[in-house]
This record gives structure tokens, sequence and C-alpha cells, in this order.
């Protein structure tokens, strides 16, 4: 008898999820509060359901070969960086071509999941539902939760205050003295749409940030340029120090950062935005980037540099968003919001059996989709009993140690910085057996291994081989890339073996892989 599986969500992890439980001949249930899929990719006119949407300018900041399902490539015609709409189209058919939908009950808001007394022998939950008012209750073998987020709000200030979920469009805004809180990829997509019609924007960083154009050299997309294999190998000898300067030479380069109130404060994680127009919008002072804001008085912001701006009419807070799990049961609801507990980042560590899975609650140096399809093809071979996990007590006393040290002061709490895409792609792939040797792929299919090793490393890489592996993918990876790319690739590579000659026997320090993908010369 097949196992039966909640899956928490319909959005980008939740189809995904459904998807990988039917592969592995389970039985998935997907239940979501709302009447379509998509989740936060679903555009909705206001955001009254509590649910986080995009706005509706939204275009995506990878581009569609990176960001793809790994058996489900994008259509030709659709563009390499899309809108909201032509992105919910594609999981539209996405959820179609593999018959998804029969399993999603809509309309319904999850109440509480809570282990069965027979937990520890079955691993069985108890699920609660409503659904138009009416509740229903059923046991699964295993659960599987995209993770939610909830906003946060300061209740000094009396001008208009929301958060980036209830941001959809510019119009309402004309005229007014607007401050963007959070410098990410939103607050920057915020803040240049309403420069365009606002008396004046403001925009606070706390830590600044490196700000990216979607394409790189030559003109091709950033991340497929930047995203590969060959880099992560020659990162592994070159040095931080003298790579985080080379970093900063080239980003500077195209504008200075300092100069622009956009320099990473110091001590704190360098992050990036990928925005065109952010760099323009602040030249020609329809943007005014601030410090931290340190204070609210009822019309005004105390900034940290000591400045203070007057008359302020809206507040629009981009910070992103607290975890939370309303229905599960103390100790688990506060525990699966610290990542520490989470064993690479999907299962928690102080449940007997591994029946519930984490879907999508991290924070990547690349597509968080395909990331999320790999951790629900994962959780599923789990939960069938096909791939291990460690025995949950040791996981649990590691994590507590670290936990002590961390608050001691003795290591870094690295939980908040983003994740190497290859590295964390590599290990969950590992795991299930789909992580593809370059090594064994030269020798049976030079072609394809020579794409995997120097060119991006997409999604398809990870369908090559081993469990759920796609006939498709071979030619997927072989097709993605046009001549001129591959040649621009490969000028890239002959400057960075250049440039590894010159320094590996004089410095001695290791660099993070997305750093040295930035340097071209």
């Amino acid at each position: 008898m097949a196992k039966k599986v909640a899956v928490i969500g319909a959005g980008v992890s939740g189809i995904s999820s459904i998807k990988c439980c039917v592969d592995e001949d389970l039985e998935p249930t997907c239940f979501e509060r709302s009447d379509d899929i998509g989740g936060l990719w679903k555009f909705t006119e206001s955001s009254k359901d509590g649910m986080t949407r995009v706005y509706k300018s939204l275009v995506t900041n990878v581009c569609r070969e990176m960001s793809c399902y790994s058996d489900f490539p994008f259509h030709q015609d659709y563009p390499n960086f899309m809108n909201q709409e032509k992105f919910w189209d594609y999981l539209q058919e996405f959820a179609e071509h593999f018959d998804l939908l029969k399993y999603i009950q809509f309309k319904t808001t999850v109440c509480s999941i809570t282990k069965r007394p027979d937990f520890s022998e079955t691993g069985q939950w108890d699920v609660v539902t409503e659904t138009e008012g009416k509740q229903n209750r059923a046991v699964f073998d295993a659960v599987m939760v995209s993770f939610p987020g909830e906003s946060f709000l300061p209740e000094t200030f009396k001008g208009q205050i929301l958060h980036s979920q209830e941001y959809k469009i510019p119009e309402g805004f004309q005229g007014k003295r607007i401050l963007v809180i959070g410098l990410g990829n939103t607050g920057g997509d915020v803040a240049v749409e309403l420069s365009r019609t606002a008396a004046r924007v403001l925009l606070s960083t706390r830590t600044g940030t490196w700000v990216l154009g979607h394409s790189a050299d030559w003109g091709y997309p950033f991340n497929m340029m930047v995203i590969r294999r060959y880099y992560s190998f020659i990162a592994q000898v070159l040095p931080s120090r003298f790579l985080n300067w080379i970093q900063e030479r080239k980003l500077n380069k195209r504008f200075n950062h300092e100069d622009y109130g956009l320099s990473i404060t110091k001590g704190k994680t360098a992050k990036f935005i990928v925005n065109d127009e952010l760099p323009n919008c602040i030249l020609c002072g329809t943007i005014t980037v601030k410090t931290s804001v340190m204070e609210f008085t009822e019309t005004s912001a105390v900034f940290e540099d000591g400045t203070v701006e007057e008359n302020i009419d809206v507040v629009i807070f981009t910070t992103g968003y607290t975890f939370s799990f309303p229905f599960f049961e103390e100790p688990l609801k506060s525990l699966c919001t610290k990542k520490i507990f989470l064993y690479k980042h999907v299962f928690p560590l102080n449940l007997e059996r591994a029946t519930l899975a984490i879907i999508g609650l991290l924070s990547l140096k690349g597509s968080i989709l395909s990331a999320t399809e790999l951790q629900a093809r994962w959780a599923t071979r789990v939960f069938k009993g096909l791939c291990k996990i460690p025995p949950s007590q040791k996981l649990m006393m590691e994590a507590t140690e670290k936990e002590q040290l961390i608050k001691r002061g003795v290591i870094k709490d690295t939980n908040k910085d983003k994740l190497d895409y290859i590295a964390y792609m590599d290990d969950i792939a590992a795991c299930i057996g789909t992580k593809p040797s370059i090594p064994l792929l030269f020798l049976k299919d030079p072609r394809p291994a020579w794409e995997v090793f120097f060119g991006p490393c997409t999604p398809y890489q990870y369908r090559l081989v081993g469990p759920g592996k796609w006939d498709g993918a071979r030619n997927a990876i072989l097709t993605h890339l046009g001549a001129p790319v591959l040649l621009a690739s490969l000028l890239l590579i002959c400057k960075s073996s250049l440039f590894l000659k010159l320094v590996r026997d004089k410095l001695q320090d290791r660099m993070s892989p997305y750093l040295v993908s930035l340097w071209r010369g």
C-alpha cells in the first residue's frame, strides 16, 4: 500500500513536492489555502488573505535555464528573464503536463499537524484541515511543508506603513515622500519603480550591497556565466583576500559603490542584488540612499548617520519575513524556524522518525526553485527508506553544541549567510545518488562532460544519472548554450587559468566560488 504524504502549500516547492511523491509511487494530498497554484507567484490585487504575493512589475533575477524544473525546460519562446505572469504560466504548464492538479485541495487551511501517539514506531501524523468552515482529520505517513513567512511592521510611525508583500503597483503613490527600508532585490525594485512617480524616494540600507546587472560580459545572462563547476574548482586554490580585491575592482569599474552610498559596511558579509536601473536612479537623484533607521517619530525618520528626514508619507518595509509554522506544536514549532536544527536545511533533528520535511527554508546563491525540487526528490526517497539520514539523537547533540559555541562567540553563525549553489546542490544530489561524476562522464561521454564542467551548472545536470534519470537531460545540457556563449566561456577559462598560474603559489587563503566568477581580467 502506498504511503500517504501531506503536502502543505501549492507554490513553487509544493507542486514539485507533489510530482516527486508521484515519481516515487507515494500518494500525495496537497492542501492549498488559496484558490490556485503558484504561491507568491500568483498575482492578486491585494494581500488580504495574509499570503505573500509578488508585485505586478516583478521580473525574475535568475535566467530561465538556471531556474527551471530539472526535467521540464522552459519553451524556447520564453524570455531569459520573465515577468510574474510569464513565470506563473510556466508553473501552470508544469502542473498540467504532469497532471498534478488532481492532488490539490484548494481553499483548504491546515489547522494543526501533530504526531500520533505511536509516532516513534510509525512516524505518522494527524493533520486537521478546514474547508469552507468544515474541519477534516486524516492520518498521513509523512508531511512536506513549503515554508510560510510573516511580515513585521513597527507601530510608532503614524503615516502609511506597509510591507513589500502589500505593494502591488505604483499607482496611489504619486507625489508622495516614500522611505523604502531594506536593500535586497525587492527593495531595489520597489524603489526604482516608485521613483518614477513619487515626489521623493529614500532607500535605507544597514549593510550596503553590490549591484549586478541581469547580463554579464558579451550580454549573456549573468547567472549562466558565473555558476560553473570550473569556477568552484579553481576557487579551492585562489586566495580570498586577493580575490576580494579583484571583485571590488571589477564591480566598481561599472560605478563606484562608495560614491553611490552602496559600499558594504565594514564587518558585514557582502551581499549582491540584481538591478539594472538603480545606479542611474541614484545618479539622477530620483533615489537617495540613506543609512539604517535608528528611530521613527510620527512623521519623520532618524538615521544612523544623524540625519533626519521630515514629512515622510509612506514607509515600505522590504526586510524579509519571519518564519512561522503555526500548525505545529512546541517544541517542533520553534525548532523548525532555526536552520541549525534542520539536517541539510530539510529534516528537523528532534524527530525519532524522518517523516517531516521542510522544503524551501534556505537562502542560496542561485535558483531556489531548483534547490527545492532536489530537496523534495531527496525527502521522498527518505520517506520510502531508500535514503538514510544519521540518528536524530546524534544530530541533535551536535546542533545543540554548535548553537552554544555560536552564543559564546567561539564560532561564527553562518546560518544567515547564503549557501553556495553548486556545493549545496551537489551535497543533496550525493545523498540521492544523482550527483554527476565528472571524471566518469569524461570517459563515457566527453561532449556533455565538457558542458557539465565548463558550462553553466543547470538543473538538468542532476537528471543525468541515478534515480529519476531523464533521457532528455543530455540534449538539454548540449542545447542551452549557443556557439557564442561557449566561446565567451572559453575566453573566461583562459583568463582564469593564466591568473591562477600567477597567484596560486603566493597567497594562501581560500575564497567562495561565487567571487572568482566576477573577475574578467
